[in-house]
């Protein structure tokens, strides 16, 4: 099997597993006053301690929560009823949750999938712009555009939950308010995440009831899940794995791209050669439906992708990133997303390249589409 999916989820790193193994046996609840309960919250206030130097922050400021989802709608929800500002290309897990909760304002992105410029009234309390798209992968100037939030007297949010060891992360430099990251894409548990919330910035509970991380989050911890995101950010600190990602990965991905380009007639990139994240390739297949590739890459070569967001797959409906870069239903709906991680080889290409050509092929032949229609010039990455 050639797994090229791991912006939906990581594989469990050994190191991960081997700390969880260990917090299985600390019989403990974490918010027990005795022996037991002691040993469970050192497991877990090391794991805090190991995500804070992933990305430059005190431990204090971080505050576990059950996934990127959660930490998204823990931001919405503190700014229930206010004016905020949020990127076309956000997470559903934001972008729903701040049209529910807030006066929301969808800040518009170019063709690459960046915010260019934030304007903004004073009347805002917060923007919220991705570090790094899931979807195609770009990179936003988030230093600039919280400077410019700030400058607004607007408070800052960043979804870094794809960036997280694919690029060197400090929050401090980029200062940020408050950060959403994730366990499972960085090779930890599923079903645990954190927000970083920059000290002295405003916090309203999103799951209330109980006394748990100082009162800002309600629930018996989930001591196992924690201890192995904790191993997990270990190890990509410890490893810098950003590094690796720059190094070995991105040129993998780069060469994916140009050989699909180069054999597979009226295909298209949409991430973009630079700023982006070393390990995700978007590319759509013109006449040729994206989820009906995957499905046969799946059956016919046991090669794993997506065809966007993992969260919003089967909802039948085109990428709403591609929408807001393309503005076109057939690119969106003919986008395929391979994600790589830190055991992808050359030969994962070679095995998409012997059977990806001739499914696209197959499918471009029975479509009721038109391959071809878009002019070359058209197109912002070339065409066949």
């Amino acid at each position: 099997m050639v797994y090229l999916d791991y912006s939906a989820t990581s594989p469990l790193l050994p190191e991960a597993k081997k700390a969880m193994l260990a917090a299985m046996d600390l019989i403990g609840n974490a918010s027990a006053l005795h022996t037991p309960g002691h040993f469970a919250m050192n497991a877990i206030e090391d794991a805090r301690e190991e995500i804070a130097k992933l990305i430059n922050a005190e431990p204090e400021e971080i505050l576990f929560t059950s996934g990127g989802s959660e930490s998204n709608n823990t931001i919405t929800n503190i700014f229930v009823g206010q004016n905020v500002a949020v990127s076309a290309i956000e997470h559903p897990s934001l972008l729903e949750s701040a049209r529910l909760r807030c006066n929301a304002t969808i800040i518009p992105v170019n063709k690459y999938g960046n915010v260019e410029t934030l304007e903004i009234e004073p009347t805002f309390s917060l923007c919220s712009i991705m570090l790094a798209n899931n979807e195609l992968g770009t990179i936003n100037d988030i230093k600039k555009l919280a400077k410019a939030a700030h400058a607004k007297g607007a408070l800052f949010h960043t979804d870094a939950t794809q960036a997280l060891g694919k690029i060197k992360i400090d929050v401090k430099d980029l200062d940020v308010d408050y950060m959403t990251v994730s366990s499972h894409k960085i090779g930890g548990p599923v079903g645990i995440g954190a927000l970083y919330i920059k000290k002295g910035s405003p916090f309203t509970p999103f799951v209330i009831g109980g006394h748990q991380e100082r009162g800002r989050r309600a629930g018996t911890y989930q001591t196992v899940n924690i201890a192995g995101f904790g191993a997990a950010a270990k190890y990509a600190r410890e490893h810098k794995t950003w590094e690796i990602y720059e190094e070995k990965i991105r040129p993998l991905r780069d060469e994916l791209a140009k050989r699909i380009l180069t054999d597979i007639p009226y295909s298209s990139k949409n991430t973009p050669d630079s700023n982006s994240l070393p390990n995700i390739l978007n590319v759509s297949f013109e006449a040729a439906e994206g989820e009906s590739i995957q499905l046969y890459l799946d059956a016919e070569g046991e090669i794993i992708t997506s065809t966007g967001s993992a969260c919003a797959s089967g909802d039948g409906k085109p990428s709403h990133v591609i929408m807001a870069t393309r503005n076109d239903a057939e690119i969106a709906h003919s986008s395929v997303r391979f994600s790589f991680g830190l055991d992808s080889t050359k030969k994962d290409i070679d095995h998409v390249m012997k059977y990806l050509p001739g499914i696209v092929d197959r499918l471009q032949k029975i479509s009721t589409l038109h391959a071809g229609k878009i002019k070359k010039e058209d197109s912002y990455y070339g065409r066949k």
